[in-house]
């Protein structure tokens, strides 16, 4: 299948260009403004020679986003859980957890269809693993995923320590229980998921993606490190979100887990940590000198009250940036373009030298080539560039969302898009057309997530409040009501 965007708009360094962009099988084959061939009078839309032309006049040509970190199972919890810290958010999540691989699946439809709506052709899934159903919670979203046609990676959620031990102790010597599955089961779990699902060529790509050192031995991570090694995977984790896990940290190993992670070798260019809050000069410089990347979640880290990330900082340090939504049920959307604009805005209160203020060129290049970075993948996707996948987004600029006609980009970035995405491609292959999905139906989604679902606004939380006490005391919030 090849085909040709005629008539583009495209961002260069001067600015802007109409251009024709031309796919020939999954890859970007050529770009030429006033391309004879296709401008010809005999290419003018429809269907010439088995080349279809695409008609985009007054559509700004992007490459595709990367939702560079989610959890898709959140979507059935969104809009429920009460203003909480994410010690205890986690704690009311983790206990109203769907339990059915069916869920599971329908929720990974709908953040892909969010996300293809909102500009991403990819997206990393540190999926939330139903236990005893480990292996059918990652087929369901493998299905979900290979049906709509997204990019996807996934990077199922594992631990091997119990909730209580992602709070700092303090002077309370609290114990924990054991986790519900060993530090080896779980690496044998891995190792299997590997095997059955990695599958780049059908666009599902497996990560190894221990939650974080809240949660997860040494040897844990060395496990994870060895695996990723070995099949050449990208690892993910989460990474001081809040200062209870920075405080933590210390308790654990007397120096920052950034640190920690060096020491132990999982910090590399093939590793994306989300959120990153917490993290002092010194820990960007080691960001920095490993390669690895920041994914900037601001919505959960608002939502959550974890801090605002020193993105600045770290584009200043030379580390790489890129977005996600996090999950459905700390942000609780999985709009990325709403992502993206609070993620580059929201850091011109953090410095006064408006020089360092994120563009909205440069807020692209994040979402785009930087979340192809961080998956290791930056010589083949993230970028307008023949030979790179051709993984792209045309957005309709007579869109009153995007009027009047100023920068492009900067209606894109800085506005509030509704419904301006018009078409997406993922390796090729069209995704959404005219504003609609193609590949799977969408209305019979909607009644499905209806139908599995009811309104409801109280419920009790049985860990919350057999924790909350010691949070606030660790936390020293004991004083207030």
């Amino acid at each position: 299948m090849s085909f040709t965007i005629q008539n583009g708009l495209l961002p260069v360094e001067s600015g802007y260009e109409t251009a024709d962009v031309q796919v020939v099988d999954d890859c970007i084959s050529a770009i030429a403004p006033n391309n004879p061939p296709f401008n010809s009078p005999a290419y003018q839309g429809g269907d010439r020679g088995g080349e279809t032309v695409i008609d985009g006049k007054n559509k700004l040509l992007l490459p595709g986003f990367v939702n560079a970190h989610t959890h898709s199972s959140e979507m059935w919890q969104r809009g429920i859980i009460p203003p909480l810290p994410l010690e205890l958010w986690i704690a009311e999540l983790y206990d109203f957890t769907p339990l059915e691989p069916e869920q599971v699946y329908l929720s990974a439809l709908g953040t892909a269809v969010e996300t293809l709506l909102s500009g991403g052709t990819s997206v990393v899934d540190h999926l939330v693993l139903i236990p005893g159903q480990e292996l059918e919670t990652i087929a369901a979203a493998v299905r979900a995923y290979q049906e709509i046609g997204i990019r996807a990676f996934i990077g199922p959620l594992i631990q091997d320590e119990s909730l209580t031990a992602g709070m700092p102790s303090g002077d309370s010597g609290i114990e924990h229980a054991a986790y519900i599955r060993s530090t080896k089961t779980t690496l044998e779990l891995m190792e299997t998921a590997i095997k059955q699902f990695h599958n780049p060529e059908k666009g599902v790509n497996m990560l190894l993606a221990p939650t974080g050192i809240q949660l997860c031995s040494d040897a844990l991570f060395e496990g994870c490190i060895e695996l990723s090694d070995r099949y050449n995977l990208c690892r993910h984790a989460h990474l001081l979100e809040t200062a209870a896990q920075k405080q933590l940290a210390y308790e654990k190993y007397g120096c920052s887990a950034v640190e920690h992670l060096q020491i132990i070798g999982y910090l590399s260019p093939r590793t994306s940590l989300a959120h990153c809050v917490w993290l002092d000069d010194s820990d960007m410089a080691i960001m920095a000198e490993t390669g690895a990347t920041v994914v900037h979640n601001p919505l959960s880290n608002l939502r959550l009250g974890s801090g605002i990330a020193p993105i600045l900082k770290y584009r200043q340090a030379g580390v790489n940036v890129s977005f996600g939504c996090d999950g459905a049920a700390s942000n609780d959307s999985q709009d990325l373009l709403e992502a993206i604009k609070i993620g580059s805005i929201l850091h011109n209160i953090t410095d006064l030298d408006y020089h360092q203020w994120i563009t909205p060129r440069q807020s692209v290049e994040m979402a785009s080539l930087g979340g192809a970075k961080g998956l290791n993948l930056a010589d083949e996707m993230g970028s307008l560039t023949v030979g790179k996948k051709a993984d792209l987004v045309l957005y309709d600029l007579t869109n009153l969302s995007l009027l009047p006609r100023t920068d492009p980009i900067g209606l894109l970035i800085l506005g509030r898009p509704t419904n301006a995405v018009d078409s997406v491609w993922v390796n090729g292959k069209q995704i959404v057309a005219e504003g609609k999905v193609k590949t799977i139906d969408v209305d019979a989604l909607r009644r499905e997530l209806f139908d599995r679902s009811e309104w409801t606004s109280k419920r009790q939380s049985q860990t919350v409040s057999e924790i909350e006490a010691h949070y606030r005391k660790v936390m020293n919030l004991q004083g207030y009501s």
